[in-house]
């Protein structure tokens, strides 16, 4: 595979950011976010977060700590902590430039002091949640992204979930029938506009 000329959303751009204001409308909320080049989807609201948006409710009271992986500029860690005041979140990126403005959006919207940014390599591999939420970067790579998956899920709690949203046309069907293979039998929630919304748990005694 030839490289490509431009850089990907999921390593930090070397380049000046430009930062932009964008207006969205998640769960009725109005929101104005701060976004910039050289994050994934700056523009918008990326159809499949709206996808895994609109159809998984929020988590309820039982539900204390939750990682967004592939957080970008926050709209899924964003809408959990204004969802759920009792919730605390661990927005994970790869990507510097998109972590920063996760925190200046939490700050913006009165909720940084429950979501917490970092790379993925500064998580505290005892850390434990009682959910993940992820629209997943799959176009890392098979073999990337089986190990990212496999990682996160062994960090849920015996009886967390993980609730993912993936293309149809990106292989969310064999994803779904793998996750089951390696002991996480996955379930899809919802179909919508071209996206699976998928819920895994772990396979009991697993």
């Amino acid at each position: 595979m030839t490289e490509e000329p431009t850089e990907h959303y999921f390593s930090t751009p070397q380049g000046a950011e430009h930062r932009r204001t964008i207006h969205l409308t998640v769960r009725g909320r109005e929101l104005t976010l701060q976004t910039a080049n050289g994050v994934f989807s700056g523009s918008r609201l990326d159809p499949a977060t709206a996808v895994l948006l609109k159809e998984v409710p929020p988590p309820g009271p039982e539900v204390r700590r939750v990682a967004d992986v592939g957080c970008g500029y926050g709209p899924i860690a964003l809408t959990l902590a204004l969802d759920c005041p009792w919730l605390s979140v661990d927005a994970v990126d790869t990507n510097e430039r998109a972590l920063a403005l996760t925190r200046d959006n939490a700050a913006a919207l009165g909720v940084a002091d429950r979501v917490r940014t970092s790379t993925p390599d500064r998580v505290d591999p005892a850390a434990r949640y009682d959910e993940i939420w992820s629209n997943p970067p799959i176009r890392i790579g098979k073999e990337a992204l089986h190990e990212l998956l496999l990682t996160w899920l062994g960090r849920l709690t015996p009886d967390g979930r993980a609730v993912l949203v993936v293309g149809k046309n990106l292989g969310a069907d064999s994803l779904q029938h793998w996750l089951g293979e390696q002991g996480w039998p996955t379930e899809r929630l919802a179909s919508s506009k071209g996206f699976r919304v998928l819920e895994s748990r772990r396979e009991k005694n697993h």
